[in-house]
């Protein structure tokens, strides 16, 4: 039980302190590209020796496919993930409806929008992409060869890295749980739209599990 608390507490923190620089802070990409690396980094030191600080339904999966978690936790860890994101989203936007004008129409939903100039094709591709990276840096760095005790800091880096160059391409998520939360708290628009963020990332996730379970980019 303690593990799939520690996935809820820290997908809570994720997803509130980094839905919170896109609604709250305006100091744009940038400060959106640390607030999510940052937390990152900071839960997989806090977490991660309880539950590996996964905080990612793509992350599980993929970690469970490279066979580096039992399938009885699948489940029930993305359901905690989903549930902290949905919880911090709520939370959000209670914290927002303070502000004069209420609460903003999209609580940081992170999805396509045509008014970047980006399809919806690239945006999948992108988010597909960058979940692959992702997830594959996870999984080597926390692998038995390559573990190391900068693993949350190269993690947190890599999540940066993506931000800064793919936020104005899909919004850059990567992750379900973190697009699900705030989704139903922004309307239609948001929700249409939520298949993709859901799709891509278990996708890239799925591909980074099967490679690192033929040991394609394993340390010899």
């Amino acid at each position: 039980m303690e593990k799939y608390i520690s996935e809820l507490f820290g997908t809570f923190c994720l997803v509130f302190f980094g839905c919170a620089s896109v609604v709250t802070g305006g100091f744009g990409g940038v400060a959106i590209a640390l607030s999510f690396g940052i937390g990152v980094t900071a839960m997989a030191y806090a977490i991660g020796s309880i539950s590996g600080a996964h905080l990612n339904p793509a992350v599980t999966l993929g970690a469970f496919i490279a066979n580096r978690l039992p399938a009885r936790d699948v489940a029930p860890y993305m359901i905690a993930q989903v549930a902290g994101a949905i919880l911090a989203a709520a939370t959000l936007w209670l914290i927002v409806s303070g502000k004069a004008g209420g609460a903003p129409a999209n609580l940081a939903a992170t999805g396509w929008n045509p008014v970047t100039g980006y399809s919806m094709a690239s945006a999948l591709i992108a988010e597909m992409l960058a979940t692959f990276v992702f997830v594959t840096v996870i999984l080597n760095v926390t692998s038995e060869k390559g573990t190391t005790l900068l693993a949350g800091l190269v993690i947190g880096l890599t999540l940066t890295l993506i931000h800064l160059s793919l936020i104005p391409v899909s919004g850059s998520s990567l992750n379900p749980a973190r697009s699900v939360g705030p989704a139903l708290f922004s309307g239609a628009t948001a929700l249409s739209q939520l298949w993709l963020y859901i799709a891509a990332p278990l996708a890239g996730g799925f591909i980074a599990g099967v490679v690192s379970r033929a040991g394609i980019l394993e340390k010899k």
